[in-house]
């Protein structure tokens, strides 16, 4: 399986990144990516109180353009989030993944809402504006299960290790570390939520902007089900493209059998 992720810059005007999109999409067409992702909020500023004048409808306008693009480069499309309101007029934070045809076959809600404030660093509400999300989600494909979390969401084992569970050997996470939790935490967490369920993770931010109101880590990575990281960016716009073998999943379970060992009677 060949994945592609995506480190796009964010511009303010929403359609403008799908045409940015558009240009990577083109350019990655000679390597024949099977999966491409993308980052959290690829096509919005990163910033609660625009959260909900970005917001679209599920099947609007960003929506559609994701799925043409899916089916013009024949490649499941992994578009890393948007910004979606429902028919009650509540936003969420939400993954949608398209197959090779345009058909959306997976969309998750955002489970767990940033709210932090980090003493002398990072201050983010988005219960301010955002609604959770309260779904696991795995989906199907040619090369079988893979499961599929927002940012925040990685940071509870429980949900990692249930699409685990459910099948997942590898897991998708679009995300968008700051600049204080991201050299802290985000190589840290990838792998070892990667070592805990022995699966393959891949993690893709948007790039950094320091102009920005809220500056994004960047360095979107591929970690593989041993631990190791198969690639990591910098901050800057680009993309990495890998090819992987989701059985070595299957290898890593047989001889180290954590999975199989667990002892859920003791856990409680």
């Amino acid at each position: 399986m060949k994945i592609a992720q995506i480190q796009s810059h964010v511009y303010s005007e929403k359609m403008e990144n799908l045409e940015q999109l558009e240009v990577r999409l083109r350019e990655l067409d000679g390597q024949k990516p099977d999966l491409v992702m993308l980052g959290e909020m690829f096509c919005c500023p990163y910033e609660t109180s625009l959260f909900p004048s970005y917001a679209e409808d599920e099947g609007g306008p960003v929506w559609s353009r994701l799925s043409s693009l899916a089916r013009e480069h024949s490649i499941y499309l992994a578009a890393g989030s948007v910004s979606e309101r429902d028919e009650a007029g509540k936003v969420y934070n939400t993954a949608y993944v398209f197959d090779r045809d345009g058909r959306q076959i997976a969309k998750h809600r955002k489970v767990h809402m940033f709210d932090i404030q980090v003493e002398g660093g990072q201050h983010f509400r988005e219960s301010e504006t955002l609604t959770p999300g309260d779904a696991c989600t795995v989906f199907d494909t040619e090369f079988g299960k893979i499961g599929l979390c927002i940012c925040f969401d990685f940071r509870f084992p429980e949900l990692a290790r249930r699409m685990v569970l459910e099948g997942a050997r590898l897991i998708l996470v679009p995300a968008a570390f700051n600049m204080t939790t991201g050299p802290a935490h985000w190589e840290l967490m990838f792998r070892s939520r990667a070592v805990d369920n022995q699966c393959f993770v891949a993690g893709t931010s948007c790039a950094r902007d320091m102009q920005a109101n809220y500056v994004a880590w960047g360095h979107t990575l591929l970690v593989s089900p041993w631990g190791d990281v198969i690639e990591e960016m910098g901050e800057e716009e680009g993309v990495i493209v890998n090819t992987i073998d989701l059985s070595y999943a299957d290898k890593v379970r047989r001889e180290l059998p954590l999975l199989s060992a667990r002892r859920e009677e003791v856990y409680g």
